[in-house]
């Protein structure tokens, strides 16, 4: 598993990734779905992971809705149409940025 410090920056763009692929996801099923495609390396927690969907939903980038099930309320969360741009621009970055520390970590050599 990654310390929280590499990856506290890429939490955000692999939420706004992982959301754009999926109509739409609640809270756990998001961490559940990042352990599996990292086989474990990446664990979101509810600490880290709550906040930033709450930062989103406020800058109007994700929309939630609440599906009632039992007595207990589950969240879903989905991006917003302006989300989709928020989430083009972050995946960019991202890649981009990855690309600058493949210089740094696996130069070419000449």
């Amino acid at each position: 598993m990654y310390s929280k410090e590499l990856t506290k920056g890429t939490l955000q763009p692999i939420i706004l990734k992982l959301l754009s692929e999926h109509d739409k996801m609640y809270g756990y099923e998001i961490t559940q779905k990042v352990k599996e495609l990292t086989k474990g390396k990446i664990d979101i927690s509810e600490g880290a992971l709550y906040p930033i969907l709450h930062k989103l939903e406020n800058k109007k980038v994700l929309e939630t809705e609440k599906v009632y099930i039992g007595k207990r309320v589950r969240k879903y969360y989905s991006v917003t149409k302006s989300g989709k741009h928020v989430i083009e621009e972050q995946t960019k970055q991202i890649n981009d940025f990855i690309d600058t520390l493949s210089l740094i970590f696996n130069p070419k050599t000449s």
